[in-house]
């Protein structure tokens, strides 16, 4: 049982993410909310229900046993899709979405239930695999802001006429001079114990200890600069550049810019190992992150790479301060015991690990396919966090992963020594 389990937080917590849902479907105007900017993805109509459909399946129906609301509309919404082809994703298609208000009205009713079960149910109850910890309650909260984010990559590929825009304001100093910062060997600590967080994702235990030999990497992400350099060589174009007579523009989430050339560059998996392969480097793996992020010369971990104190805007670009990334070097007090900067926040950062279960992994009783659907050699680890990345998703543990010709996230690298 969770002794301090805190109702009213969770009440809130809940309604902080409906309230942001809200506002991401508000960008997106009436005539785009059945179309598919992103083939791979469903329409915006699919995650207006999905959201609070997911909560109420997994929180009251599944786990407290309770009556549907909707058994048609909550079939139609139980699960999104991470199709590997555009032809697979074509099997999904469909032209009989509900309405916009039938839509609405569905949300309200799982809205109604499930805060009303977060205020007042039996939602820690050992006796229940999915209650244990409460671990339902937890897998909702989490859920829907990590669709906030991949709603926003979605929205970023839709034409200026068909979403509004939020204003941003940008900065563009001289890029830093990326240098290769010596990490000494050391032990790197992956994943957690059950016992030491109140949730985590399945994926996410059990703590395992890896001995990492000393590499080097470096201290700041690639810039669009310093892929620029690669571009003239031959190289691909990122998904985000776009070029109009033989000048680089930069696609950002509500504008188009000049190519921003401080910023750390969006990139595929492949897309980075190739750049990497061009400098004579690679990709460091996720215990090399680690050991570079939350590891200190001393020997101590952190559980970030700054200290102790909680994610805020000192230390990076996450949590929705803005939309769009910043320079690599815009964030000093966010750099870690080695001196690398930029490891969390501005774009989660590939590593060139396949996504797979640590020692121990059993998956989760909420949501058992979270995590084991995935472990396909096919998606890669990344660590850290975006622009708009959740500041409650923060963690040393957690663990992120696409497909590594996926072009749409908001993904950043850097290499490390051979």
């Amino acid at each position: 049982m969770i002794a301090t389990l805190d109702r009213q937080a969770l009440v809130d917590w809940y309604r902080r993410n409906r309230e942001r849902s809200a506002q991401i479907f508000a960008l997106v105007e009436p005539q785009a909310y059945y179309t598919r900017p992103i083939p791979l993805r469903h329409p915006f109509a699919f995650y207006e229900g999905h959201l609070p459909a997911f909560s109420f399946l997994t929180l009251n129906e599944r786990s407290l046993g309770e009556e549907p609301i909707d058994p048609g509309l909550e079939k139609l919404f139980e699960r999104g899709i991470d199709p590997g082809s555009i032809e697979a994703a074509a099997k999904h298609d469909r032209s009989d979405w509900p309405s916009h208000e039938a839509i609405q009205v569905f949300a309200q009713e799982c809205d109604k239930r499930v805060e009303s079960a977060l205020a007042s149910a039996n939602i820690d109850n050992n006796d229940v695999p999915r209650l244990v910890r409460a671990e339902a309650a937890y897998t909702i909260l989490e859920h829907e802001p990590m669709h906030h984010e991949t709603l926003l990559y979605i929205i970023h590929q839709l034409d200026s006429d068909s979403k509004l825009r939020i204003p941003q304001t940008h900065q563009d100093p001289k890029p830093p001079l990326n240098s290769l910062i010596d990490i000494s060997a050391g032990t790197a600590t992956l994943g957690a114990d059950r016992d030491a967080q109140p949730f985590g994702w399945d994926n996410e235990f059990e703590r395992t200890e890896v001995e990492v030999p000393a590499f080097s990497i470096d201290a700041f992400p690639v810039t669009n600069a310093d892929y620029l350099n690669f571009v003239n060589a031959g190289g691909p174009a990122p998904p985000y550049w776009k070029q109009h007579d033989r000048e680089w523009r930069l696609r950002a989430a509500f504008e188009e810019l000049p190519l921003q050339m401080s910023w750390p560059v969006y990139v595929s998996h492949r897309m980075a190992e190739a750049y990497a392969e061009w400098r004579g480097m690679r990709l460091p793996t996720e215990a090399q992150y680690h050991r570079a992020a939350f590891g200190s010369p001393s020997g101590d971990e952190r559980p970030f790479p700054w200290g102790t104190h909680p994610p805020d805007y000192r230390f990076g670009n996450f949590n929705f301060a803005r939309y769009d990334p910043e320079p690599v070097d815009a964030h000093p007090d966010g750099a870690s015991a080695w001196g690398v900067y930029d490891l969390i926040g501005n774009g989660w950062e590939w590593t060139s690990s396949a996504f797979g279960p640590f020692d121990g992994f059993r998956p989760m009783a909420s949501y058992p396919q979270y995590s084991a659907d995935f472990f396909d050699g096919r998606h890669y680890v990344l660590k850290g966090a975006s622009p708009v990345t959740a500041v409650e998703l923060i963690r040393r543990s957690f663990r992120n992963w696409f497909f590594d010709d996926y072009p749409y996230m908001y993904a950043k690298f850097r290499c490390a020594g051979r």
